[in-house]
């Protein structure tokens, strides 16, 4: 089993786990500050996962070979892997569509796809803005 495990992994599970701890408690504190009643905008996972996406294109924009090796495990799978939040975004949109407040399922669906685009925008503004000098 040893010669399997690299000698330098449980340096990067560290990494990744005190990143995500930390991101973890970056969203949770958004979600909190940006609660949203049933039925209404889920605005807090939304930014998150908007802000989230525009800092990893600009972290892996800028990471190059010769950064430390546990900056992308720390930052990128930790920090922001831990701060994003897809799986609440799906929850929400299933939470929109079968609210009780009967919420237009248009709502649910520029939420869906809303996210996806505007995520997408802001990796690819994050990684324009990380390669700028």
């Amino acid at each position: 089993m040893s010669d399997v495990l690299s000698p330098g992994l449980p340096r990067v599970l560290g990494a990744v786990a005190l990143g995500g701890i930390i991101g973890s408690l970056a969203r949770y504190g958004l979600a909190t500050a940006i609660p949203h009643p049933e039925g209404g905008f889920p605005w807090a996972t939304f930014i998150t996962n908007v802000v989230g996406c525009l800092a990893i294109g600009v972290l892996f924009a800028r990471l190059t070979p010769q950064s430390h090796p546990l900056l992308r495990p720390f930052l990128g799978t930790g920090i922001l892997g831990g701060f994003t939040t897809f799986s609440t975004y799906a929850v929400d949109t299933e939470k929109l569509l079968h609210s009780q407040m009967h919420v237009h399922p248009l709502v649910a669906f520029a939420y869906f796809f809303g996210t996806v685009a505007t995520a997408l925008l802001a990796a690819t503004l994050g990684e324009w803005l990380g390669r700028r000098r």
